[in-house]
């Protein structure tokens, strides 16, 4: 069997983060309607053929720097020690671990433009929410792989609530997010996040003073 060369690897690359690069510029100066399949290719100078060979479409190469993000998760996954700690601190180490992992320099602004884009845009949030899910299901197939965990919804939401923290995190962050975007700043959002879902969990629904 052949393997690519490392010099035809990094012009793959290279391929994939202009086709990134260029569709976060123009949707985010025209719009996510406002740009055109073909526009795109033409920008980068690339045939639809090959644009397919790395992104489904239109959503998945704008979705794409805050989903490598998550592929890196997924394989970070498969390899930090099972060593007894609680899942939920588990799960967020090797989040932060796969964040460390793709946050090049150039990373953090990328994943900034793409979130907002995907909370402008139906079709990028509905795209997002089902790789979401895909993602979900993947984490639970590894976890009961790899770790001795009981069979019941317990796990489930565990995946769900490290989701909905990092949301909440990564939505603070890129609405309020500095020029250029911070990743340790991210990090320190998501931490918190995670701190704060035992909390959530306790709150009580006690009316307002005045209704009282």
């Amino acid at each position: 069997m052949t393997t690519a060369s490392p010099l035809r690897e990094r012009k793959k690359q290279r391929t994939r983060q202009a086709l990134i690069d260029t569709a976060l510029r123009l949707f985010s100066s025209r719009g996510f309607g406002g740009v055109t399949l073909d526009e795109l290719c033409e920008e980068v100078e690339v045939s639809k053929r090959t644009f397919f060979r790395y992104f489904t479409g239109k959503e998945d190469v704008a979705m794409a720097p805050l989903h490598d993000m998550w592929r890196a998760f997924l394989e970070e996954l498969e390899t930090i020690p099972a060593d007894g700690r609680p899942l939920m601190e588990l799960m967020e180490a090797t989040l932060l671990a796969a964040l460390e992992r793709v946050a090049d320099p150039a990373w953090a602004g990328r994943a900034a433009l793409s979130y907002r884009l995907s909370q402008e845009t139906s079709s990028m949030d509905a795209y997002n929410l089902h790789f979401c899910e895909s993602t979900l299901g993947t984490v639970m197939e590894v976890l009961h792989r790899r770790l001795d965990l009981p069979d019941d919804p317990r796990t489930r939401l565990a995946g769900d609530m490290l989701v909905a923290a990092w949301r909440v995190a990564a939505g603070g962050w890129a609405a309020e997010a500095g020029d250029p975007p911070s990743v340790p700043d991210l990090a320190a959002r998501f931490h918190a996040a995670v701190a704060a879902l035992p909390g959530s969990l306790t709150l009580t629904a006690d009316p307002r003073p005045e209704d009282r």
